[in-house]
């Protein structure tokens, strides 16, 4: 079974940068980034096709943050730039491990999930 583990989160002043990582231990197909803020749902922040590397952006994030991956490492990288207190939450690396993939954009299409990192973004 795949696993993942994440790294990178920490404690930003509004306005900054960070960057986080999320290594696969096998092959997978689409790779996603969630969030989940105290008390609300998991939702889509980005993925990746990691053939093609076709990139996915939710609205909230888009022109801010960039996905991107390294085939070669088995890993995918989140950057946050402009970071708003609105994107504090526990973040969550997804592989989807099915080369035809349903919509990237909902939880239930990925098979395994990172332990979360936890992002917060001070005002």
């Amino acid at each position: 079974q795949v696993q993942l583990v994440e790294s990178g989160g920490g404690l930003v002043q509004a306005g900054g940068s960070l960057t986080l990582s999320c290594a696969a231990s096998g092959r997978t197909y689409t790779m996603g980034w969630f969030r989940q803020a105290p008390g609300k749902g998991r939702d889509f922040v980005a993925s990746i096709r990691t053939t093609g590397l076709t990139t996915y952006y939710a609205d909230s994030v888009k022109g801010r943050f960039t996905i991107s991956g390294d085939n070669a490492k088995n890993t995918v990288y989140l950057q946050m730039n402009n970071l708003k207190p609105e994107d504090t939450a526990v973040y969550y690396c997804a592989a989807d491990l099915d080369y035809f993939s349903a919509s990237v954009r909902r939880t239930t299409t990925y098979d395994v999930w990172g332990q979360g990192t936890p992002v917060t973004v001070s005002s």
